[in-house]
This record gives C-alpha cells, sequence and structure tokens, in this order.
C-alpha cells in the first residue's frame, strides 16, 4: 500500500516537473511574440492539463510558475521593457498582477474540470480551457485598472477605454490564447485519459 502511495507521489511530482519545464519553455518563447504591449500566452495549456489531472492546487502552483516566469522574464527585459515600465510606477502592483492571475487561473481551471469531469472530459477540459485565459486575461484587466490607471490612459492616447482594452490591450492575445486552447482541446482530453491511467 505504502509502495503504491510512494510510485503515485513520485508519479505525479515527475509530472509536475514536466509540465513546470513545458511552462518554462513556452512562456519564454512567447516572450518575443506580441500584439500590442504585451506578449501572448502559450502555456495555458500545460497548466489546464496540469491542473485536470492533478487538482486544483497543481493548477494553481503550474500558474504560479507562469506568473514568475513572465515576472522575470519582463525584469530582464525581453518583453520590450513593458514590465519594467510598470515596476518603475508601482512594484508591488506589478508583481501582484504577474502572480495572482495566473495564480487563479490555474485554480480556476482545475476546480472547474473537477466539477464537469464526472460527467463528461472533453466539455470540462473545453469549459477549463475558456475559463483559464478569462481568469487571466480578466485579473490582468482588473489590475492594471486598479494599479496602472494612469498608464492605461496615456497607452490609450485619447481612446476610450473600453475601446482601447478589447481592441487595443488585451483582445487578439486573448483571442489566440483562446483558440489553441479550443484547437488542443480533444489533444488535451486524451493526454490527461492517458495521465489518468497511469496513475
Amino acid at each position: 500500500m505504502n509502495n503504491g502511495k510512494q510510485r503515485g507521489s513520485t508519479r505525479r511530482l515527475t509530472g509536475l516537473a514536466i509540465f513546470t519545464a513545458l511552462i518554462i519553455v513556452l512562456q519564454v518563447i512567447c516572450t518575443f511574440v506580441r500584439f500590442g504591449p504585451f506578449s501572448i500566452t502559450l502555456a495555458l495549456a500545460p497548466m489546464i492539463i496540469g491542473a485536470a489531472m492533478y487538482g486544483r492546487k497543481a493548477g494553481a502552483y503550474l500558474g504560479f510558475v507562469f506568473g514568475l516566469v513572465v515576472l522575470i522574464t519582463g525584469l530582464m527585459g525581453w518583453d520590450g521593457g513593458t514590465v519594467m515600465l510598470l515596476m518603475s510606477h508601482n512594484a508591488l502592483g506589478c508583481v501582484l498582477i504577474c502572480l495572482v492571475k495566473g495564480v487563479a487561473a490555474g485554480w480556476a481551471a482545475g476546480l472547474i474540470y473537477e466539477w464537469l469531469s464526472k460527467k463528461n472530459d472533453l466539455p470540462a477540459v473545453i469549459t477549463a480551457g475558456i475559463v483559464c485565459p478569462v481568469v487571466n486575461t480578466g485579473l490582468f484587466i482588473v489590475g492594471m485598472l486598479v494599479f496602472f490607471m494612469s498608464t492605461l490612459e496615456s497607452w490609450a492616447d485619447g481612446e476610450a477605454m473600453l475601446y482601447y482594452i478589447i481592441f487595443g490591450l488585451t483582445g487578439v492575445n486573448f483571442l489566440i490564447e483562446l483558440a489553441v486552447n479550443m484547437v488542443l482541446a480533444s489533444g488535451i482530453t486524451r493526454i490527461i485519459r492517458a495521465g489518468k491511467n497511469m496513475h
């Protein structure tokens, strides 16, 4: 019994290590792909898979890894200087936005999957794939409005704020992230099933 638990724990740690590495690599690559001031995020797929396989706490951990990579690559200037600009205005606000949105997105994906997978895996994955970028982008927008309103106003350059947020700040990035998750949904479902069968 103990051996079985130990093997399960080892598999879990190994799986989380693989997803951690995937998130780091994907996010570093995506740092250099930008539409508007911010880079796109393709690291949500491994976050969703990890959250589905190992639960909402694992999703929150993977979301933290994602947020930390965003922050570190930004501090290194790889994002074109946006994170450094935000840090110069409000360092705590910038750190909170990077970390909290990732943690919440991973946790929410795990929670939604847990609720819906009892009936059917594919709708659970699709819904988690929608919820994850919605939470990630939604909390980013909220954080920007709370901590960096003056910066947003200068970026909008006279445009209506709602129009700028939807079409200038996050719109294209969000649609790409959502589309990637939808395209990968059936593959993600197969990966989750295979992973669960190994446990």
